[in-house]
């Protein structure tokens, strides 16, 4: 029997499977540092952007791509601010266009706490902070001592957010929170919104870290991180038909896993996933761990999702 002490495995469906790039890590090496927790959208223009946090730095970041696996150079984007109190450190950032402005909220922290603020661009470069208090603050017991990881989708006028909750070196919980204008959230009185299921061995010691997809058979596509413990962490899906309640997990769970002696042997984090309408395929970029590196991957999927590969 091999020896699963550092991979996740769930369920396996052979006819569908995301197959990781033979080019990984496609992005970051020893001299970028850390790279993790992405983002990647598509610009107006065609190409795919990811934000990304960039740990040598403590600042987040942004790189730009043609295909999805050649990038940029990262580049800054917004800046620790020590005096303020709760953002010593930036990371874990989402951004979107809206009108004609970039908004990005994103995770700062300090003192062994993390917070979501929100950030406001004209050129999608150089972010101003809107607000120089967090937008979201841990407050009640299951968010313990973060809230980190935003991701927020502008629906019908409306901001919603979701975010992942609970202990600062990795998060618990997924919640959900809404605004009028992107500043003042309301968090749902549903929270936590998803857990993990120790049932299922690539999630049995918690989740985190999502990105949420609005998709025309389903609602919402949620990919977030599973763990199998506090140190070994993979990729999982599930479907919600209003992004908050009644999900379903993905029967071809865990997506992405790490593989031993692999530059992801010990986890694969943090998923930011797009569908390629015009070759009829997902991809999946994440930052996979092996000791204390932290490079990003791709894991690509032939094919859309179905209700078959559901729960």
């Amino acid at each position: 029997m091999k020896n699963r002490k550092n991979t996740c495995r769930g369920d396996k469906m052979a006819a569908k499977k995301f197959i990781k790039s033979s080019l990984n890590p496609i992005y970051g090496d020893k001299e970028t540092g850390t790279l993790f927790d992405v983002y990647v959208t598509k610009t107006e223009g065609g190409l795919l952007r990811m934000d990304l946090s960039w740990r040598k730095n403590n600042t987040a970041a942004v790189a730009f791509s043609g295909d999805g696996i050649k990038w940029t150079a990262p580049r800054s984007t917004l800046l620790p601010d020590s005096d303020s109190g709760w953002e010593d450190l930036i990371n874990r950032n989402c951004v979107l266009k809206i009108g004609d402005k970039f908004k990005m909220w994103y995770t700062g922290q300090a003192h062994g706490n993390s917070y979501i603020g929100v950030a406001e661009s004209e050129n999608g470069l150089d972010f101003n902070r809107i607000s120089d208090a967090p937008v979201l603050s841990p407050e009640l017991p299951f968010e313990g001592e973060s809230v980190m990881n935003p991701c927020v989708l502008f629906e019908r006028g409306k901001y919603r957010m979701w975010y992942s909750a609970g202990e600062t070196y990795e998060p618990n919980v997924l919640c959900y929170a809404e605004s009028e204008d992107g500043v003042h959230f309301i968090k749902s009185p549903l929270n936590p919104v998803l857990t993990n299921a120790p049932e299922n061995e690539y999630e049995q010691e918690r989740i985190g870290g999502c990105q949420v997809i609005p998709h025309k058979d389903f609602g919402y596509l949620v990919f977030y991180i599973g763990y199998r413990d506090i140190n070994t962490a993979c990729i999982c899906c599930a479907f919600s038909k209003d992004g908050v309640t009644d999900f379903h997990r993905c029967k071809l769970n865990s997506l992405v896993s790490p593989v031993p002696g692999e530059w992801d042997a010990d986890s694969c984090y943090k998923p930011s996933a797009l569908y390629d309408e015009e070759n009829d395929k997902w991809r999946i970029w994440y930052n996979g761990r092996n000791g204390g590196n932290e490079y990003i991957g791709l894991a690509e999927m032939q094919g859309d999702f179905t209700k078959e590969d559901f729960e």
